[in-house]
């Protein structure tokens, strides 16, 4: 088993004491629009969320990950980082990322997580492919996936309504 672990970074499994920050990312409008989101979530939703998060990847098909940076007093949160859409049979999952508060963002812990979860994917849960879906506005995100080699495959046209404005959205792909 690949450890989920790096010099500055544990990814783990979510944890009940999660809900509160589950809560308040999962009900922040301002990142609705990247996490495909426009319903709000309940408490009672996101603990049913927690209590099946033990399940087997293989049942839910799906797996989230909270990103932990280690300090010099412990550990903070300060992301989540999925798998969705996982199909063992073609051997493929989308992935998403979510460093929360700005102050955390440009630190290179996304990169570092997702250098983790690339790892585990390719050499725990023999995956022969990744993909991601990204607005091509977030330069940030695009400049972070080109950075782990997934390529632009495409790029869906006026994909995402936000507002009364239209936004396109690329698909990128990571292969083993």
């Amino acid at each position: 088993m690949v450890p989920l672990e790096s010099k500055n970074i544990i990814l783990r499994a979510l944890e009940p004491s999660d809900i509160d920050l589950l809560f308040e990312w999962e009900n922040d409008t301002s990142i609705w629009l990247v996490s495909n989101t426009i319903v709000p979530f309940s408490r009672f939703i996101l603990k049913k969320y927690i209590e099946r998060s033990h399940l087997d990847i293989y049942q839910t098909k799906q797996l989230r990950l909270m990103i932990d940076v280690k300090m010099e007093k412990g550990v903070e949160t300060v992301g989540t980082i999925d798998l969705f859409d996982f199909d063992p049979f073609h051997q493929r999952a989308g992935v998403g990322i979510l460093i929360k508060n700005k102050e955390n963002r440009q630190k290179g812990y996304a990169s570092e997580a997702l250098k983790i979860l690339i790892n585990y994917c390719f050499n725990t849960l023999n995956l022969h492919q990744l993909y991601c879906n990204i607005d091509v506005a977030n330069a940030t995100s695009l400049k972070l996936f080109k950075k782990h080699n997934f390529q632009i495959i495409g790029e869906k046209k006026e994909w995402t309504r936000y507002g009364d404005k239209w936004i396109g959205e690329y698909m990128l792909q990571l292969i083993k």
